[in-house]
């Protein structure tokens, strides 16, 4: 008797032929619709993806993936991160020589210290990018689907920008050089004029009345663990959030549009005492947003695209770092200011509107550092975050871009938006020392230098 040949399962789906083995990558390259679905439960990386997506949810020119690439760049801050944390040494007396150890003799060190610095700038622009796009869509508003709850979520991604900005800023000072010690103070002074709590407040974030130790670890200590860990868990719950209002709100808008797909009842045999009665069982015709035509299964369609963006983002930065190297200035001197004295880029815009908000009538001068630093930010991110509920703009514009019924409201936001970006590019590159306004094309005077 010869032996039949050994049939070994393949998972999630029929046993394989005879002798074939199981196939490694079998989730990420799933044969059938049962494959894919198995491929989200058993697959530890491909968990938190669901087993169907809206088509709309996948096109490139609607979201333009930034949620993906903000994701991707905050992995590669984590990656880079590590290494640095191993290496730098958060000491006033011994943080620049480490810094400076590490972009001059550790292997690779600059290239590192390069990648963590772009990848940071580049999750500032890419999440507020994010943010511009979701605003312009109305993707903060509910559309058809079941206990969704948007407005909420939009909340979420308005914290998270606090997040990431706080999470640069912190990171920008512990290069300890003349850059990153008096932007520090530039950006902590406008805490400081708060009426009443803002120099407690000042001392409270910086440990003391000066820049000095205390500031520096507790700089680093929020870097490395509590900003972080904060942003990792707000990104987990984003996440799931979306998972809950049914993915990306113009899949809502292409269900309205294309209408609910009926999915009709096949036809059955009844058995009864006078003999077989063909015809429809008695069923409840219902619409169905699952259907075949309307989805397409997660894996393998959302995750090549989202493997893209991730594998993108990562040469883009990669190769930016070759090119662009992380500036390293003196080190930081107390005694010494520099002219002017900048703050962080993402900052700047704040910086300006303080100039501009400082008015002297005589004797009289108004607080521009309180105006335009404090209330007048701290109303735009108030009014911004409570949008959603101010919105009367009917659940069809969720999901469109530039909709009709939210013009008004998108020409206001689209103004402020260029107004932030004007005073960035203003305090950048048009002011010179003393904070005097100076075009592109004009030299900057001669200061005197100290000896």
């Amino acid at each position: 008797m010869s032996a039949e040949p050994e049939t070994r399962p393949v998972p999630g789906g029929s046993p394989s032929a005879p002798g074939v083995h199981p196939r490694p990558l079998w989730s990420f390259r799933p044969r059938s619709d049962r494959e894919a679905g198995d491929a989200v439960v058993s697959n530890f990386l491909l968990h938190w993806f669901p087993a169907k997506t809206y088509k709309p949810s996948l096109d490139w020119t609607y979201s333009f993936w930034l949620g993906t690439a903000s994701a991707a760049l905050f992995f590669l801050l984590v990656l880079s991160g590590l290494p640095l944390l191993l290496l730098y040494v958060p000491s006033v007396e011994r943080a620049y020589g480490s810094v400076k150890d590490i972009e001059y003799v550790v292997t690779f060190g600059s290239w590192i210290r390069a990648v963590h610095r772009i990848a940071a700038h580049l999750m500032v622009a890419v999440v507020f990018l994010h943010l511009v796009r979701v605003f312009l869509t109305g993707a903060y508003k509910n559309g058809t689907g079941r206990g969704q709850r948007r407005e909420w979520n939009w909340v979420i991604g308005v914290g998270l920008i606090v997040l990431t900005l706080f999470l640069s800023f912190t990171g920008y000072l512990l290069p300890w050089d003349q850059l990153a010690y008096w932007a520090v103070t530039v950006g902590t002074n406008i805490a400081s004029s708060v009426p009443f709590v803002g120099p407690e407040m000042r001392e409270l974030l910086i440990g003391g009345r000066t820049i000095d130790q205390a500031t520096l670890i507790r700089f680093y200590v929020l870097h490395v663990i509590f900003l972080p860990g904060a942003v990792g868990a707000l990104f987990a719950y984003h996440m799931w959030r979306v998972r809950k209002d049914g993915g990306l709100a113009k899949a809502d808008r292409w269900v309205l549009e294309t209408g609910k797909v009926e999915t009709p009842a096949g036809r059955t045999k009844t058995y009864s005492l006078l003999g077989v009665a063909r015809g429809t069982a008695p069923a409840i015709k219902a619409t169905s947003l699952q259907a075949r035509d309307l989805t397409v299964n997660a894996v393998n369609d959302l995750v090549r695209r989202a493997a893209i963006v991730t594998l993108g983002t990562f040469a883009v930065v990669s190769i930016l770092a070759c090119f662009v190297p992380s500036p390293l200035e003196e080190p930081a001197n107390a005694l010494v200011t520099p002219n002017p004295a900048k703050a962080p880029w993402y900052f700047l815009w704040l910086q300006e509107i303080v100039t501009d908000t400082t008015i002297r009538i005589g004797s009289f001068t108004i607080n521009g550092a309180f105006l335009g630093g404090v209330l007048l930010p701290g109303a735009l991110l108030a009014l911004l975050t409570a949008w959603p509920w101010l919105d009367r703009s009917s659940r069809e514009a969720a999901g469109v871009w530039f909709a009709r019924d939210r013009r008004r409201q998108n020409l206001v936001f689209l103004a402020v938006v260029l107004v932030v970006l004007a005073f960035t590019v203003v305090g950048t590159f048009m002011r010179g020392p003393y904070w005097h306004f100076y075009w592109p094309w004009q030299p900057w005077p001669e200061l005197p230098t100290r000896i």
